[in-house]
């Protein structure tokens, strides 16, 4: 399965789609919010993702405060005060399209996928709304790929979600997640993935809450993960929930760097001898070389003969041949150093005996 966007495809044996999530990080100004696609950008993340939401459609009034977050306000009016207007949403879309960066957006609730329906070419749902199948059913009005997140559920949850899924015929990629703001690495569990992998028929990235730019999300990489994504800020510093635990731009861009150079050092997993190898093969490997002058009709012999590195001298046939070379009446002068080969013994070879 993959996933198609304007300009490529997300899945397995693509490059790794890297999601820079802005979320609320904007702080209900405009202006931030653009500078956020702008840092995305320059740290060559493929998508930037905000977050749209109604504090009337997510929690309960009175819902309480929670101890990660040092706010004295509830949970409702904290969401309250993120809320990314409705009217923003085509203008952060065509702003995102200019500087040639995919726009997203995680609708918490179906009033908002439909506002962000017409603006993205799929929706990613957070980790509390996958277990939520009402909201998953209500999706398919929308016909669009899912990217969840499995963060705060334990595998059988996962199981009957991804049951849901498949039922509603929607095309998804289950993310790993932790969610823990932020997330201590000793607790990320990052082979988790492969355990998604082996459980369910679908691809499979990562959503990162740790506070490194680079270890998780590399680690990701390595182990086959197709989408990494990672909170980022313009500023630790600003008011705000999700700035304290989110990258800055220029760690973004680390972590951006981080995982093309692991999808790089991973290669394609052909096992051969690169181009840069072949001075050294010929001369450090071992060859039938000769230890003394050996005459014409002289037999070859481990006394004027042993397995060395030719160096820069001519090398010999390869040390598995040894045994069948050994014996046998040299046709020429072969000096000191040099390598013995099939056409200089009697009998010669098979051509296939070089291989």
């Amino acid at each position: 399965m993959t996933i198609q966007y304007p300009g490529g495809e997300i899945g397995p044996d693509k490059p790794t789609f890297v999601i820079a999530e802005a979320g609320s990080n904007h702080n209900g100004d405009l202006d931030k919010a653009k500078q956020l696609v702008d840092a995305a950008v320059d740290a060559g993340a493929d998508a930037v993702k905000f977050q749209t939401f109604r504090a009337e459609d997510h929690y309960v009034e009175n819902s309480g405060g929670a101890d990660y977050i040092q706010d004295d306000r509830s949970l409702y009016e904290i969401l309250e005060s993120l809320e990314m207007p409705y009217e923003w949403i085509p203008e952060l879309h065509a702003y995102a399209e200019k500087r040639d960066i995919l726009f997203l957006s995680t609708p918490s609730d179906i009033r908002s996928a439909r506002e962000l329906d017409p603006h993205v070419p799929f929706f990613k749902i957070e980790s509390f709304n996958l277990s939520n199948h009402q909201f998953l059913d209500s999706l398919t009005e929308l016909d669009k790929p899912l990217l969840l997140s499995t963060g705060a559920h334990d595998l059988d949850e996962i199981r009957e979600s991804v049951a849901i899924l498949n039922d509603l015929d929607l095309d998804f990629i289950l993310l790993h997640c932790v969610s823990a703001y932020p997330t201590p690495l000793e607790k990320i569990n990052v082979r988790s993935i492969t355990t998604l992998k082996n459980e369910f028929d679908v691809p499979i990235g990562f959503s990162d809450h740790t506070l490194d730019p680079s270890v998780a999300p590399s680690a990701a990489v390595a182990l086959g993960a197709c989408v990494v994504e990672k909170h980022f800020t313009l500023d630790k510093s600003m008011d705000g929930p999700d700035h304290e635990f989110a990258l800055e731009p220029d760690e973004l861009t680390e972590m951006v760097d981080s995982i093309r150079k692991t999808e790089t050092v991973l290669g394609d997993g052909t096992v051969r001898v690169v181009d840069e190898a072949e001075e050294l093969k010929d001369l450090v490997r071992r060859f039938v070389q000769a230890t003394d002058d050996v005459s014409e009709g002289e037999v070859i012999t481990r006394d004027n003969t042993d397995l060395l590195s030719p160096g820069k001298r001519r090398n010999g046939v390869k040390p598995k041949h040894y045994e069948t070379l050994l014996g046998r009446t040299a046709t020429r002068d072969i000096p000191s150093g040099a390598g013995v080969r099939w056409q200089d013994v009697e009998g010669g070879k098979p051509d296939e005996s070089e291989k």
